[in-house]
C-alpha cells in the first residue's frame, strides 16, 4: 500500500519526524490496517547523521506506538540496496517473512512480534 499524507494521520496512521539541535535529520511512519498488523513506512536518518542511534531510537518509538495501539506484530519491507536498514532491522530483532504485500520496489519483507 502506498503511503499518502492521509495514510499517515491519525487514525489511519502517524509520521514522527527526529530532530538534532532543532533540525530534522530522520523520520519514520506507521500505517494501521484494522485487525492486520500495522506497517512502518518511510523510515529514513539523513546521511550526516547516521551512526548516533537516531536510527535505533526512531525505530524504538515507532515500535513503542503500535504497541500502544495495541499491535501485537509490526512490519515493513525495504530495497536491497538499504544494507544499514537491513542491518538494523536484523539486530532489533525483526525476522524475513514472506511478502505481506506488492511493493514494487521492495526486496525483502520483515515482521516482529512485539
Amino acid at each position: 500500500m502506498c503511503a499518502s499524507s492521509d495514510s499517515m494521520r491519525p487514525p489511519a496512521g502517524l509520521f514522527l519526524v527526529a530532530a538534532l539541535r532543532g533540525e530534522p535529520v530522520g523520520c519514520g511512519g506507521l500505517q494501521f490496517h484494522g485487525d492486520a498488523p500495522p506497517d512502518i513506512k518511510r523510515m529514513w536518518v539523513t546521511e550526516s547523521a547516521r551512526g548516533l542511534g537516531i536510527g535505533r531510537r526512531l525505530l524504538a518509538e515507532l515500535e513503542g506506538r503500535a504497541r500502544a495501539h495495541g499491535s501485537r506484530v509490526l512490519r515493513l519491507e525495504t530495497n536491497r540496496s538499504l544494507g544499514e536498514a537491513i542491518n538494523l532491522y536484523r539486530s532489533s530483532g525483526y525476522r524475513e517473512v514472506e511478502a505481506f504485500n506488492d511493493e514494487h520496489y521492495a526486496h525483502h519483507w520483515f515482521e516482529k512480534r512485539l
